[in-house]
C-alpha cells in the first residue's frame, strides 16, 4: 500500500540560502541574507530582532491613538508569536545538542 503522507525530512537545520528582501517602489531589493550562515545563528539573530520589535511595539502603544490600537496590538501579538516559535526551535536545538553531547 502506498503512503499518502510522506515522512518528514530527516535532515537537521543546515544553513541559509541567499534571500533578497527590502523591495522599494519597484526597485530591486535593497538587502540580502547571505548564503552559508548557520541556521542556528540566523535564528538567534531573528529572535533578537523580534525581541527589539516587541520592546519598541510596547512603547509605540503608548503613543498610538485609540483608533489605531487594535492594529498595533495585532502587530505586537504577531511579533510575540513569531518570537515564541523561534525560541521553541532554538530550545529544541539546544536540548538535542545536550542529549547528543
Amino acid at each position: 500500500m502506498k503512503k499518502i503522507v510522506p515522512d518528514p525530512p530527516t535532515s537537521h537545520l543546515d544553513e541559509t540560502a541567499e534571500t533578497l528582501f527590502g523591495a522599494c517602489d519597484g526597485h530591486a531589493p535593497l538587502f540580502t541574507v547571505r548564503p552559508g550562515i548557520s541556521a542556528e545563528d540566523a535564528l538567534v539573530h531573528a529572535a533578537l530582532y523580534l525581541r527589539c520589535a516587541s520592546d519598541t511595539g510596547q512603547q509605540a502603544l503608548e503613543y498610538t491613538a485609540e483608533a489605531g490600537r487594535g492594529f498595533a496590538w495585532a502587530t505586537l501579538h504577531s511579533v510575540q508569536m513569531a518570537k515564541g516559535l523561534i525560541d521553541a526551535v532554538l530550545d529544541g536545538i539546544e536540548s538535542r545538542n545536550l542529549k547528543e553531547g
